[in-house]
């Protein structure tokens, strides 16, 4: 018995130092970002990458929502445009903050719940060869607790923007 409580003991010593010298070491300030390239002009990914609608076609994080409902504010493809979605467990909204037609659309995101945050997103389409590189960007500042869970947060993003990518390359190149 008094070994399973060292051991138990360990354990949690361990957590609280990691925990700790994630808040200490780890940068407030998060940035993620992942590319693909897509066998299309980019006039093409644009509909899809170029308006709240067309993004909502191929996003990897709304489809993860229970019972979500999406209620468009605008056509979803000029400055101020925005989006209010609500499900089970997330709420919040995305708007339209800047527009390069064929080139780059940035967001703002406002998460409601679980938690409460903001975040930028950019949609940046660039030549390559026949086709074009879409690169999908996010950047917030992370609270303590955020910090604490950066190393899962990034598996997460990293699998949730490769979804995202692979579905709008689907149906960017129909």
């Amino acid at each position: 018995m008094k070994t399973l409580l060292k051991f138990i003991g360990i354990i949690l010593l361990l957590v609280i130092v990691y925990a700790v010298i994630a808040m200490l070491a780890f940068s407030k300030d998060y940035h993620y970002e992942k590319s693909i390239v897509i066998n299309a002009p980019k006039e093409k990914v644009w509909q899809y990458t170029g308006s709240l609608k067309g993004y909502n076609m191929w996003d990897p994080f709304s489809k993860e929502i229970k019972n979500i409902k999406i209620t468009y504010s605008g056509e979803g493809d000029k400055i101020g445009d925005s989006y209010h979605w609500k499900g089970d467990d997330s709420e919040g909204e995305q708007s339209i903050t800047a527009i390069s037609p064929n080139e780059k659309l940035t967001t703002q995101l406002h998460f409601i719940k679980p938690f409460e945050g903001n975040a930028k997103s950019n949609m940046v389409l660039t030549p390559e060869g026949n086709g074009t590189k879409v690169t999908w960007m996010i950047d917030n500042e992370l609270n303590a607790m955020m910090k604490i869970m950066k190393p899962m947060m990034e598996s997460n993003m990293d699998k949730m923007f490769g979804q995202g990518l692979n579905d709008l390359k689907k149906l960017s190149e129909k």
